[in-house]
C-alpha cells in the first residue's frame, strides 16, 4: 500500500499533549466546521494576502548589504565565490563569481544564527506552552518580528518577505476559481481548516496569557498563516535539539529540478540513526523573481532603519531567552553548504527542494516549473466507483470494488481518499488496471473469481510491484482458464499491462480520463495554454503558476488517452 506523499511540509505539529503531530497534506476537514472558524478565515481573506510588499531592486540590495554585515557579525561566512544579488523584481537569488567545483564548501552557518524554538526569544514560553514542531517554530518567527529592531534576526527578517505567495494565503475566491479541478483544489481547502483550528486551540491561549508581552494584532491568524507560508518554503531540519528552523543565507538559493549545485548539510553525531533527508534541506527559498511585484517607492523610514542597522556594529553574536543548551541531543557543529555539481562563474546557483511535482511545488514554495517530469494527476477512488455506479449500478460497483479490496489490493492511501496516480507519460497505475479488470469480467468469471477469492489471499500484503504481478496471475488463471498460454513467459510489468489493456479497460480509462478533466470547468486545454501564453508570471503570478499547474496536469490527461487509444488500436489490429 502506498501512502500519498505530503505536499507541504506543514507537519502541523500542535501541543505535545493535545495532539499527534499531523502532516496537512490532505487532512480531513471537520464538516460543518464552527462558524468561529469560518468567519476567522473569511476575515483573512479580506485583507491583502499576496506576497509580501515588494521591493525594488536597489531597496533589495541594501538590505542584502545590511544582511551580510549581520552574517558577519553572527558568525555566518559565505564564500568570496558567491555573490548575493537582486533579480529586476526585487527577489534574492546566488551566482557564482568564480568557478566552483564538487565538494567545495561554499558557507558555513552556527547553528546558534538560526532562528529556531530553541535560539527565540520566546523559547520559555513556547516549552510552557508545550508547542512543538513547525507551530512552535511558527510562534518564534511571529514573536520575532513583533520585536523590531530588538530581534538578534532583524536584518534577516527585513530581507525575506512577510509572507510567501502559496495557496494557503491566496484570497478564498481567487484560490477557488484558479486552483478548481488541480491537485490542490480540496487540499488549500483543508489546509486552513486545520490551522485555524490550531490558532484557535494554541495561539489564542498563549496570547490570552501575555507571556510573550507582545500585541495580540502580532499573533494574530493572519500572522499566524503568514508566518506558516514562511515555514513552507524556507524552513530547514537542523537537528534533533533545534528541530526545524530558519537557517539564514542557506534559503536565499533557488531551486531548479534536477539541476542543483549545493546540498544543506549537518554534521550530528547524535542524529546519525535518525531517519532524516539525507542531508538535503526540506525546504528552501522561493523563486522570488516570479513572486515580487516592483516598487519605486522607498519609505523613508526604511532607510533610517538600514542607516541604524548599518551602525549597530557593536551587535555580537545572536543571544536569546535560554541557558546554553548542552547534553544529550545538543550539537553546536556548524550547517555547511557543500557544492554537488560544478558551477561556472556566472551561473546562478541552485538548490533543490527535492523531487516533486508542480502540485508540491506551488503549494509549498508557491511557483512551478513548466514541463516538470515529477507531474502526476490523481484519479480518486471515489471517481471511478461514481463511474463504475453510472455505468452498471451502485451494488455492482460496491461488490466489484469490495473483491478488489479482498484479494489484496488498494491505490495510494491519502487522510481522505484513496486514489490511483497517472504518471507524467500517461501510465495508470498497475491497481487501477487491476480494479478495472475486476470491473469488466462477465458473471460467469466474476462469480469463479469470488468462490476462490479468500484461496487467492496471500499470507503478506502485496509490499512491491511483483507481488502485485504474482497475485495477478492467481486472478488471470481463474477468470480465464481457457486462455492460461497467454501467461506463458509472462514475467514483467509489461508483459502483465498487455492482458490489461482489453477494449472495455480501455474504454472505461477514456471515460474516467473525461470526467477527470471535467472538473477543470468548460475552458479546454487550448483555452489554457493560450491564456498561459499571455500570463504575466510577475504581475499574475497566481493565476500563472495555476496555469502552469493546470495544463501540466491536462497534457497528463491527454498522453493516458494516447495510451488508450493506442493499446485499443494494437488489440483491434491483432484481432484482424
Amino acid at each position: 500500500m502506498r501512502t500519498r506523499l505530503p505536499l507541504m511540509r506543514q507537519e502541523a505539529t500542535t501541543r505535545c499533549t493535545r495532539r499527534t503531530p499531523t502532516r496537512v497534506e490532505s487532512v480531513a476537514i471537520h464538516v460543518g466546521a464552527s462558524s468561529y472558524h469560518q468567519l476567522a478565515y473569511q476575515n483573512l481573506c479580506l485583507r491583502d494576502t499576496h506576497a509580501a510588499a515588494a521591493m525594488d531592486v536597489a531597496t533589495a540590495r541594501r538590505r542584502l548589504g545590511v544582511f551580510q554585515r549581520w552574517m558577519r557579525k553572527h558568525g555566518v561566512v559565505c564564500s568570496d565565490a558567491l555573490c548575493l544579488d537582486a533579480s529586476e523584481a526585487g527577489g534574492v537569488y546566488v551566482r557564482a563569481v568564480a568557478a566552483l567545483r564538487e565538494g567545495d564548501v561554499v558557507a558555513t552557518i552556527p547553528r546558534r544564527a538560526c532562528l529556531t524554538p530553541r535560539t527565540s526569544g520566546a523559547a520559555v514560553a513556547i516549552e510552557a506552552a508545550q508547542l512543538g514542531g513547525t507551530l512552535a517554530l511558527a510562534v518564534a518567527v511571529m514573536y520575532e518580528r513583533a520585536r523590531g529592531a530588538e530581534s538578534p534576526w532583524k536584518d534577516y527578517l527585513r530581507l525575506i518577505p512577510e509572507r510567501e505567495p502559496v495557496p494557503l494565503v491566496w484570497p478564498d475566491d481567487e484560490a477557488d476559481r484558479l486552483l478548481a479541478g488541480t491537485e490542490l483544489d480540496k487540499t488549500v481547502k483543508q489546509d486552513r481548516g486545520f490551522l485555524c483550528e490550531d490558532w484557535k486551540e494554541c495561539i489564542e491561549p498563549l496570547i490570552s496569557s501575555g507571556e510573550l508581552g507582545v500585541e495580540p494584532d502580532d499573533l494574530s491568524l493572519e500572522k499566524y498563516f503568514a508566518a506558516k507560508s514562511l515555514l513552507s518554503s524556507r524552513s530547514f531540519h537542523i537537528d534533533r535539539y533545534h528541530g526545524s528552523g530558519m537557517v539564514p543565507l542557506a534559503d536565499l538559493f533557488n531551486h531548479k529540478t534536477d539541476g542543483e549545485h549545493v546540498h544543506f548539510t549537518k554534521l550530528e553525531e547524535s542524529d546519525s540513526d535518525e531517519e532524516d533527508d539525507d542531508d538535503q534541506s526540506e525546504a528552501g527559498s522561493d523563486q522570488e523573481e516570479d513572486d515580487i511585484d516592483q516598487s519605486n517607492a522607498v519609505p523613508d523610514q526604511e532607510q533610517d532603519d538600514d542607516d541604524q542597522s548599518n551602525a549597530a556594529d557593536e551587535q555580537s553574536t545572536v543571544q536569546n531567552a535560554t541557558t546554553k543548551p548542552s547534553g544529550e541531543g545538543h550539537n553546536d557543529e556548524d550547517l555547511e553548504m557543500i557544492i554537488v555539481r560544478d558551477a561556472d562563474s556566472g551561473e546562478e546557483v541552485y538548490n533543490t527542494y527535492g523531487t516533486m511535482g508542480n502540485a508540491a511545488l506551488l503549494h509549498r514554495y508557491g511557483f512551478t516549473e513548466p514541463d516538470n517530469p515529477y507531474d502526476i494527476v490523481n484519479i480518486d477512488l471515489t471517481l471511478v466507483t461514481k463511474w463504475c455506479s453510472s455505468k452498471y449500478s451502485r451494488r455492482y460497483a460496491r461488490e466489484r470494488v469490495s473483491l478488489w479490496r479482498k484479494l489484496g489490493y488498494s491505490g495510494c492511501t491519502g487522510e481522505d481518499a484513496d486514489y490511483f496516480e497517472i504518471s507524467y507519460d500517461g501510465e495508470p497505475q498497475l491497481e487501477l488496471l487491476i480494479l478495472l479488470y475486476i470491473i469488466s469480467l462477465k458473471p460467469d468469471a466474476y462469480d469463479r473469481l469470488v468462490c476462490v477469492a479468500h484461496d487467492l489471499i496471500g499470507d503478506d500484503d502485496q509490499e512491491d510491484e511483483e507481488d502485485t504481478i504474482n497475485s495477478f496471475f492467481k486472478v488471470v488463471r481463474v477468470t480465464r482458464p481457457t486462455k492460461n498460454s497467454e501467461l506463458n513467459g509472462v514475467e514483467k510489468l509489461p508483459d502483465v499491462k498487455k492482458i490489461l489493456h482489453s477494449e472495455s479497460i480501455c474504454s472505461a480509462l477514456a471515460s474516467l480520463a473525461d470526467i477527470r478533466e471535467s472538473l477543470y470547468g468548460s475552458d479546454t486545454l487550448k483555452d489554457d495554454k493560450e491564456q498561459l501564453r499571455t500570463c504575466s508570471p510577475v504581475s499574475e503570478r497566481n493565476r500563472y503558476h495555476s496555469l502552469v499547474l493546470r495544463v501540466c496536469e491536462r497534457k497528463i490527461l491527454g498522453r493516458l488517452r494516447k495510451h488508450v487509444s493506442s493499446w485499443s488500436k494494437t488489440k483491434k489490429r491483432k484481432h484482424l
